[in-house]
């Protein structure tokens, strides 16, 4: 009866300030908390996306940006959950499918502020930009959430519990199945330009127990990642070894285990190879190591690091790719990779190609708080895509199959830098 109530309401505002509602439609609040992002600011930006909504929004060059998909063609009826603190009177302008709408806040309790009406020709994503114009004070408002009036269907973000994650945006996955006793995992990774954003990681080798890819850490900072959880038990991996360079730590959040990284600043647009071996060392543990290969490093493979599992004896199972964002503040931005040239070499030392991959999402994905990823294969290769608020969803939970290239990489695993 709450919600009921609650869309009675709205309609009557809406109806009172002339703008039509559909018969039937249903009224939804699309919070900010878990849907909007700072998408320009100044440097010295004080505004903030917060369990509230929109807060200490003070500057006149910020744009915070909200998006909510409708599953298809038809129109909306917007209005703004807003309130004022530290001013007795604003202007602030929405911007949504062309048009610009000035609003006025006044009072510092929480109104409901009409937009207007949209259409929307195709299912997809709808963006809405708010900006300052003028106040009286210090701030121009806190705004909670937009409401959304309409017969479609939509997607948003709606489990306040899991925002944090919604903002981060969906991870998409390829499983791929490798041969039994398959001890070298061979991948290639290729980031096209313009997809490599900040918080970006690009996983190429995943392994029951650990991972190795490459990441967007900051604007002038980029790593080379290879990782290892702790056993099951909780007892603890150790490093065996590492390359050059390469900085070790323990690593705790999503898990515990080892971690290791080199600083390299790996480009937009070139390939990178990626090899890891599971070798059980016959005392109940497992050592697992990673090599990088890099073209502007003349493709010679270059030790990552050893780490030793303990109460592990395994090769190579439940292997796969990744991409993810790890800053929720930058979770409204695109990420691309594509993949190639999967092999797998058993302890016979037999290679053999893998053209086969299970596209899967995270909870994020599946629980259909953010829907703005695919996979697939495009141009012969697998590719992963998520973020960007883009119409072209890909379901999960199929699998894809790329053609075979027939070529085994050249690895020669005896002079591999141990």
């Amino acid at each position: 009866m709450k919600r009921r109530s609650l869309m009675l309401s709205t309609l009557a505002l809406l109806a009172s300030a002339g703008i039509p509602c559909a018969a039937g439609a249903a009224d939804y609040s699309v919070a900010l908390a878990g849907n909007a992002f700072v998408t320009k600011a100044p440097d010295n930006a004080t505004e903030t996306i917060g369990d509230a909504g929109l807060g200490n929004w003070t500057s006149a060059a910020t744009v915070t940006t909200l998006w909510f998909r409708m599953a298809t063609a038809g129109s909306a009826t917007l209005a703004l959950d807003a309130r004022l603190a530290g001013s007795s009177t604003s202007r602030i302008r929405v911007s949504v499918a062309g048009k610009d709408y000035d609003l006025t806040l006044s009072g510092t309790a929480t109104k409901t502020y009409p937009i207007g009406t949209i259409a929307a020709a195709a299912p997809g994503y709808v963006r809405v930009d708010l900006q300052g114009l003028s106040k009286d004070g210090a701030y121009f408002g806190d705004v909670s959430a937009l409401r959304v009036t309409t017969d479609v269907a939509l997607n948003y973000a709606n489990d306040p519990a899991n925002y944090y994650w919604s903002r981060r945006g969906p991870s998409v996955h390829l499983g791929y199945t490798v041969p039994a006793n398959t001890e070298y995992f061979y991948n290639e990774v290729t980031v096209p330009i313009g997809a490599d954003k900040v918080g970006s990681y690009f996983m190429a080798n995943g392994f029951n127990g650990g991972y190795f890819g490459i990441q967007v850490n900051g604007p002038s900072e980029r790593r080379v990642l290879f990782s290892v959880w702790d056993a099951d038990s909780g007892a603890k991996t150790t490093l065996v070894n590492k390359g050059a360079n390469v900085v070790d730590n323990g690593f705790g959040g999503e898990g515990t285990g080892g971690q290791s990284y080199l600083p390299f600043g790996w480009v937009a647009g070139k390939t990178y190879g990626f090899l890891t071996r599971a070798r059980p060392d016959g005392a109940g543990s497992t050592d697992f190591s990673a090599w990088f290969r890099a073209p502007e490093a003349g493709n010679t493979w270059r030790l990552i690091a050893t780490w030793k599992r303990p109460q592990t004896t395994t090769y190579h199972a439940g292997v796969y790719s990744f991409v993810e964002n790890f800053i929720d503040t930058n979770g409204y931005l695109e990420r691309r990779a594509y993949f190639n040239r999967q092999w797998a070499r058993n302890t016979a030392g037999t290679w053999t190609e893998i053209t086969s991959a299970r596209f899967t999402g995270d909870a994020t994905a599946t629980n259909g708080q953010r829907l703005d990823y695919a996979g697939g294969v495009d141009s012969g290769r697998f590719y992963l895509r998520n973020g960007g608020f883009f119409a072209g969803t890909v379901a999960t939970n199929q699998t894809f199959a790329r053609p075979a290239t027939g070529t085994a990489p050249a690895v020669d695993v005896n002079t591999l830098p141990q």
